[in-house]
């Protein structure tokens, strides 16, 4: 069976279970014919036959476009951000600056035409923001819970699935900043998620005793409780394969049958 085929055999078994969840898998590893990629067919079987939905956005099959650009700075952007920061940002200026040849400045001078930096903040945000990412975040919202399947390199995400973070988990969608959050205090973070559940499962290089030897807590402080936690979701599970390269049959079987049982116990899967 394919993966789609599996992904749409998922869709249509959940439709009659009452208990099911919706759940989004964001997968980044660049070869179907991976570990990392059996681990993620293994734990769709098991959300199978759980009878929970699971969409998968593959991120590289997608093509998803990691790099954080000029287009992306609406979804950055807030109204409600203290007066005096937004004075400093001289928001007209830089878009005029930011616009390109002549004719660009005069096509942006004409758009700005009366508003002032507050309705332009709106303006960009209703008009200007990527689809891509809407289209990311219209998927992230219709979910309950939220997978993440990948291996680690240099100590955290592939740079697919971190850029898909930046570009993603904007402000105003995934978090907000109160007052004291836009004068740098991290405090001021407020969580916009609501999600119940977020499981990342991570395929290593290097064995278990790399991670607890400080590996493992240096990305649970960066992945799981300020990626995800701290935006708002109620629980993080984090899961990782070790060694996979130099694993046994023996124990590349395991990791797989351990793949299935987290999709099959999804519900019931324990925070780590």
């Amino acid at each position: 069976m394919t993966l789609r085929a599996l992904e749409l055999s998922v869709a249509v078994d959940a439709a009659s279970t009452e208990e099911a969840m919706k759940v989004l898998t964001i997968y980044a590893h660049p070869s179907p014919k991976s570990f990392c990629h059996a681990v993620l067919v293994q734990f769709t079987k098991g959300l199978a036959d759980a009878g929970h939905s699971n969409e998968i956005i593959d991120l590289y099959a997608l093509g998803f476009d990691p790099v954080w650009r000029d287009r992306d700075g609406p979804n950055w952007m807030d109204e409600n951000v203290p007066q005096d920061i937004l004075d400093r940002a001289n928001l007209k200026q830089g878009l005029l600056d930011s616009a390109g040849g002549p004719l660009r400045r005069l096509l942006m001078r004409r758009w700005i035409g009366e508003k002032d930096p507050r309705a332009i903040i709106r303006a960009l945000r209703e008009e200007r923001r990527p689809e891509d990412v809407l289209e990311q975040q219209r998927r992230v919202a219709a979910a309950q819970a939220l997978v993440f399947i990948s291996p680690v390199w240099f100590v955290g995400f592939p740079a697919i699935l971190k850029g898909w973070f930046d570009r993603v988990f904007t402000l105003g969608f995934a978090f907000g900043l109160s007052e004291a959050g836009w004068r740098g205090d991290v405090g001021g973070r407020i969580p916009l998620l609501k999600h119940e559940k977020a499981l990342i499962i991570n395929t290593t290089i290097f064995n278990e005793d790399a991670y607890r030897l400080g590996f493992g807590e240096a990305m649970k402080r960066l992945m799981d409780e300020w990626c995800l936690h701290y935006p708002g979701i109620r629980t993080v599970e984090h899961v990782y394969f070790y060694a996979v390269n130099g694993a046994n049959d023996e124990t590349r079987h395991r990791y797989l049958d351990r793949a299935y049982s987290l999709g099959r116990n999804f519900e019931s899967s324990p925070a780590a």
